[in-house]
């Protein structure tokens, strides 16, 4: 993938990074589930489209309440690590691969859709008529995104400015906690239905977040291997400093939950 308004158009593939997405991407906590669940997200009996799933870690958490989940995403190889972890798991999530903006489903097929961690990859133009398509009159949308916080986490920081040195492309950096403000692109398809925003300590041992760090755009879905590698090498330099062996890291958590409008 590349666009011109992400990292200065370097390209990243998330698929380069699906072990150890598949491995340890799945950190969202319990309060970001029940909180989509007390929206409507999610509930016995719904029909729910993940657009840019990954390894389908949305789905995977969220099924456990009853609803039937579908996984959308661009990349086959996050697409198998999906599967790979619902047989194993046994969960009933299905998985295709394809873009968000070359989904092609029935009007009115879904309760729900959802975009967890991927909505600033889409083409808005594209994506936000289709979706308003293929959900239900009484449907539900919701955007998720969660980011540390390096302001207030000396290690994320350090993590920040050691991903700069390698790849001085990546623009992932910097994060600052962000208003609760109604995005105006919502404005023609959607009405706010509610916004969660808070701020919650993740924790992580060093395996943990080195692995959460690999996983990364900045890093293994656009260094090359070499570039990884020395990274890598650094980045447990850098932890080996840190004499606990578990810490916690403040996220940001984003939660955006929309009615469907009628006549947009």
């Amino acid at each position: 993938m590349k666009k011109s308004d992400i990292d200065n158009g370097k390209s990243f593939d998330f698929g380069k990074t699906s072990a150890d997405y598949a491995q340890y991407r799945d950190i969202y906590p319990d309060s970001l589930y029940a909180k989509m669940l007390d929206a409507g997200i999610g509930r016995n009996g719904s029909k729910i489209l993940d657009l840019g799933t990954g390894t389908g870690v949305f789905p995977r958490n969220m099924c456990r309440f009853g609803a039937s989940f579908h996984g959308v995403d661009i990349s086959a190889e996050q697409i198998r690590e999906a599967r790979r972890l619902c047989e194993e798991q046994r969960l009933p999530v299905t998985f295709s691969t394809a873009s968000a903006e070359d989904i092609d489903f029935p009007d009115q097929s879904f309760d729900a859709v959802t975009a967890v961690q991927c909505f600033l990859y889409f083409n808005k133009e594209k994506v936000l008529p289709t979706i308003c398509r293929i959900l239900r009159d009484d449907g539900l949308f919701a955007t998720v995104w969660m980011a540390w916080l390096p302001g207030e986490s000396e290690i994320a920081r350090k993590t920040e400015e050691l991903i700069l040195k390698y790849n001085p492309e990546w623009q992932g950096c910097g994060y600052t906690r962000q208003p609760s403000d109604v995005p105006e692109w919502s404005l023609p398809y959607f009405r706010i239905r509610r916004i969660e925003n808070y701020v919650q300590d993740i924790p992580f041992e060093k395996t943990a977040w080195l692995g959460r760090i690999r996983a990364c755009r900045g890093v293994a879905a656009s260094m090359d291997s070499e570039t990884i590698e020395q990274f890598q090498d650094e980045h447990e330099a850098m932890l080996s400093d840190i004499k606990a062996e578990a810490f916690t890291v403040p996220h940001q958590i984003l939660i955006h939950v929309y009615d469907k409008k009628l006549t947009p």
